[in-house]
């Protein structure tokens, strides 16, 4: 495992977040170290930073970014969105018009791109 990895992994232990100089401390590496560490994780979106004092002293509190970002998988079907998706209609998956016109049409484009 790499620096950055086992950085990171430290960071995502903490889950309120970790300061800078704790993080340098725990991984027995100096501070210059460190910082080239937290520059590529954060150039990779890998964590966030944001200003801080520990034991009086100025520093970074380094947090793991969210990983669960969105994803609209769920949400596609051969790369259409579901009528479902946002609907605010009362209405039953079996009886829904929408839906139905909408599979119909997913079935039609499979069928054509067969031929």
């Amino acid at each position: 495992m790499d620096a950055e990895e086992i950085a990171l992994n430290i960071i995502r232990k903490h889950r309120e977040g970790i300061f800078q100089n704790k993080l340098w401390k725990e991984m027995d590496i100096d501070s210059r170290k460190c910082s080239r560490i937290v520059a590529k994780l954060l150039e990779e979106d890998l964590i966030t930073r944001e200003s801080g004092v520990s034991n009086g002293s100025r520093t970074y509190l380094l947090k793991a970014s969210d990983e669960s970002k969105p994803s609209c998988d769920l949400l596609l079907a051969v790369d259409e969105f579901s009528p479902c998706a946002g609907c605010r209609d009362a209405c039953h998956p079996e009886t829904c018009l929408k839906l139905t016109e909408w599979i119909s049409s997913i079935i039609k484009n499979e069928g054509d791109s067969e031929s």
